[in-house]
């Protein structure tokens, strides 16, 4: 028991950071330190329940470790190597001819808690699987001292990040003497989702099939429609949005708007608690970005245990009879700041660059300078304000978010088409043609418009659940979940179950 006290980590790899501004990836922090706490609570209630049921009560925690694997997997001549880190939990395991359900990790770091909770440690109980978690390359504690050096992010890509899969489970299958009646079915979200997805499209002969969650896998440049997904959740009675509640928030930011025309810098800097004067431009994108995560984090993680950051907590505040649109989105910020134990806004783009430049090393936490990096090297997925059902600042442009590619990386802007279009060429989008996967997303999230959302196949399906946010399915099961989700769950065991029966006749197991 006090092993789980200890051992505090990342839970989940919930998406891809949103660039818009620091208040998010506060945000990101906060609800994968929720997510975590609540996993601590299942654990020790199942262990509650197996002293009340006269169970052994030694607790074993699963098995930490790290892998060898070669820096550079397409050039066997370069002789530079890293750790990997990884967990098993051989727990529900029916040995030897059991499933082997392979979480894959992100942009987070990982931890224990990858194999001990979520919906998917609950099919391995069912399904007699073992449970293993490979922590994504260079984020973490999967890299060397120099790892975030310049000339190192060569070799973060997601597609060294699928090698070290096919190396760890390879690892696997010789630990335990693994053979073809090992099902392999791996899962993920988010970016890790759309790797879950582009395993089984690259690598079919490894992994039997793939439960891709929240899966961007059509990677954009100009994602505008991430921001058009939250001014239409704003509207959405389902998740306690409102006309109302659209309108003002449109109506607070037109507001911030026309005072940075005026330049009312003094009068913004304290309204919203600003930590030092905003004395460039880029500060006010900053700030602006700043204000509109709080109203994306608050949609993309919508109803995730923070009841004021859930889109019916926003719009409570914002359709109150209190003040101007603009005072009370003042209210929203303050509470913010107070939840994140922020004592200002920090709003200075000098010191937001000369964060993504440090190389100095973190174990925990999000992997800030490595996702950046892979966003201008491969995906995009910068969420622009310049289309007009944007409700936030018009300051939120293109060429504002690529900026940091070439001021932190050295890559251009003529550059990030190309790496883009390389990116959907090489896994083939929204359209993959794989088999044996299904695209799992809610229509809350903003994410979804780059997934899959139809049937490709009778093998290659999607699943859209109503109302749900970010990788709500990967959740445990709780009592309170809305009944699309509670379906939505039912029909991703019903699968992966079908998929293990279907493994046995091809393989003729038992």
């Amino acid at each position: 028991m006090g092993a789980l006290k200890l051992s505090l980590g990342l839970l989940f790899l919930l998406l891809a950071l949103a660039q818009a501004g620091k208040n998010f990836q506060l945000f990101r922090q906060y609800i994968l330190k929720q997510q975590e706490e609540r996993a601590i609570k299942e654990i020790s209630h199942r262990l509650r329940l197996l002293v009340q049921a006269s169970a052994p009560t030694t607790w074993i925690p699963p098995i930490e470790s790290t892998i060898r694997q070669p820096l550079d997997h397409f050039n066997r001549q370069n002789p530079f190597t890293f750790n990997q880190r990884f967990w098993i939990n051989e727990e529900f395991w029916r040995h030897p001819d059991g499933p082997v359900f392979l979480y894959i990790g992100g942009e987070s770091a990982l931890s224990m808690f990858s194999v001990l909770s979520g919906h998917h440690v609950e099919m391995a109980e069912k399904y007699g699987a073992l449970l293993v978690a490979l922590e994504h390359r260079f984020y973490g504690a999967s890299l060397n001292p120099d790892g975030l050096e310049d000339h190192n992010l060569f070799y973060l890509s997601s597609q060294q990040g699928l090698s070290d899969l096919v190396s760890f489970r390879l690892f696997i299958t010789q630990k335990y003497n693994l053979t073809v009646n090992n099902t392999w079915i791996c899962f993920g979200g988010s970016y890790p989702g759309s790797l879950a997805a582009w395993f089984r499209l690259k690598f079919p002969h490894l992994v039997f099939a793939a439960v891709s969650s929240s899966a961007p896998v059509r990677a954009q440049l100009d994602f505008k429609g991430y921001n058009k997904v939250v001014a239409e959740s704003l509207l959405n009675p389902v998740v306690g949005g409102s006309r109302k509640c659209h309108e003002a928030v449109a109506e607070a930011f037109s507001t911030v708007d026309s005072l940075i025309h005026a330049k009312q810098m003094e009068k913004l800097a304290k309204d919203f608690h600003s930590c030092a004067a905003l004395t460039e431009a880029s500060d006010l994108v900053e700030l602006v970005g700043n204000l509109a995560s709080v109203f994306m984090g608050a949609v993309q993680y919508n109803d995730k245990g923070v009841v004021w950051g859930s889109v019916a907590g926003l719009c409570r505040i914002m359709t109150n009879s209190t003040g101007s649109p603009y005072q009370r989105l003042m209210v929203v910020n303050n509470m913010f700041l107070e939840s994140m134990k922020e004592p200002c806004l920090e709003n200075s783009h000098k010191k937001m660059l000369e964060e993504l430049r440090s190389t100095n090393l973190s174990t925990s936490g999000v992997g800030i300078r490595q996702w950046f990096f892979q966003t201008c090297n491969e995906f995009g997925y910068y969420q622009t304000c310049e289309d007009s059902t944007c409700l936030f600042s018009r300051l939120i442009t293109l060429q504002s978010l690529v900026d940091i590619c070439s001021k932190v990386f050295n890559i251009s802007l003529n550059q990030l088409p190309e790496a883009v279009a390389f990116t959907n060429e090489y896994y083939g989008a929204d359209l993959p043609k794989a088999s044996r996967v299904l695209f799992v997303n809610g229509d809350i999230d903003p994410w979804h418009v780059l997934s899959v959302l139809k049937n490709q196949s009778r093998s290659e399906s999607a699943l859209l659940i109503n109302g749900t946010s970010h990788c709500a399915d990967m959740r445990s099961s709780c009592p309170t979940d809305p009944l699309p989700l509670v379906r939505a769950r039912k029909r991703i065991n019903a699968q992966v179950g079908e998929w293990l029966e279907l493994a046995q006749k091809i393989t003729g197991g038992s």
